[in-house]
């Protein structure tokens, strides 16, 4: 029984040091930058236009387009960009409506769908993290600390 004392003691020292600040550093910078323009494409805000789609880029998961994005009263174009939450049958060369909403590397489908709610987890599992990291050193602090002689 004490060696499954010590993995798990072990085990919860890496989680607890390494595991929390990355998944709060993680978990933060991911989301946080699109976060507000995920939430305002959700509420149908942002700058009404179009995405042509130009190529798929797959991963072991899920496949994402890149394409050009365009204004619906003209003027500003976006190149290189990345269309969340595409409706499905997209193919390349195909138009789509869809609404800029300053995220970094993209632009929303007007059809909507989940990346808001996706974000929002990353943001709230960042946040969660920290604070609870920030909780676990204090009181590692506050304990290491010798106790004050009685006068």
């Amino acid at each position: 029984m004490a060696v499954f004392g010590n993995i798990n003691g072990w085990r919860t020292k890496i989680f607890v040091w390494l595991g929390l600040p990355v998944i709060a550093v993680g978990g933060l910078i991911f989301g946080a930058f699109d976060l507000v323009p995920a939430w305002q494409a959700k509420a149908g805000n942002g700058t009404p236009g179009a995405f042509t789609a130009m190529h798929q880029e797959c991963g072991r998961r899920n496949c994402t387009w890149h394409g050009d994005f365009a204004t619906s009263e003209g003027g500003v174009q976006r190149t290189g960009v990345i269309l969340y939450d595409e409706p499905d049958g997209l193919s390349e060369g195909k138009t789509v409506p869809a609404r800029d909403t300053g995220a970094r590397n993209g632009v929303f489908s007007a059809a909507g769908g989940s990346t808001w709610l996706l974000l929002t987890g990353f943001v709230a599992a960042g946040a969660v993290a920290g604070v609870a990291w920030i909780v676990i050193v204090a009181r590692s602090i506050r304990r290491r600390r010798p106790a004050p002689e009685p006068a």
